[in-house]
């Protein structure tokens, strides 16, 4: 069904397209909340990853290929609108309930709601100070449960290249982590 939709949108069927996009729309969604943290930057990427798509489409040589094919142009999007915000100067923290929440850490204690918001907010701070790279590891990897060959297609590495990047980027998550003291 997919791979039909895949080649019924590459020769400019914009419904197939449309449909396509449509059953995945909410996992590109979060996947760019989680790399970005805010609303409005993940909205800017997903469109720029959604003109990226339907313009790069009649290019996409294997059709089966195309969900990892868009999560790649996603990611690359997300990145560049970190690119573009750090050129900015401009340090936004995500204050709407829910944003980048899924990328938490999972607490298996039971606590007060107040010691939840201040461990959400201290992972949210040190999660921003990882660079798009780690971030997009991370999502893909404990967000989106990615295997690492499926990271790999995503971004375009080898298993070996991702293993790394993941391991370094778990290791600045936990160094962000201790760095940002307990309320």
């Amino acid at each position: 069904m997919t791979e039909r939709l895949v080649e019924q949108a590459r020769r400019g069927d914009s419904a197939a397209f449309v449909a396509l996009i449509e059953e995945r729309q909410a996992a590109m969604t979060r996947v760019a909340m989680a790399i970005l943290g805010n609303r409005p930057d993940a909205e800017d990427a997903l469109q720029d990853a959604l003109t990226s798509l339907w313009r790069q489409l009649p290019r996409l040589r294997d059709t089966s290929r195309f969900d990892a094919w868009a999560e790649r142009i996603l990611v690359h999007a997300c990145l560049l609108v970190l690119r573009r915000r750090r050129r900015r100067g401009v340090r936004e923290i995500a204050s709407l309930p829910g944003s980048a929440a899924s990328v938490e850490p999972a607490l298996t204690d039971p606590i007060s709601l107040e010691d939840t918001s201040v461990d959400r907010d201290r992972f949210r701070r040190a999660f921003e100070t990882l660079d798009g790279d780690a971030r997009a590891m991370i999502v893909l990897r404990h967000l989106e449960d990615r295997s690492i060959a499926e990271i790999a297609a995503i971004v375009g590495i080898r298993d070996g290249t991702v293993k790394s990047r993941l391991f370094t980027a778990r290791r600045a998550l936990e160094t962000a982590l201790d760095s940002e003291e307990p309320a």
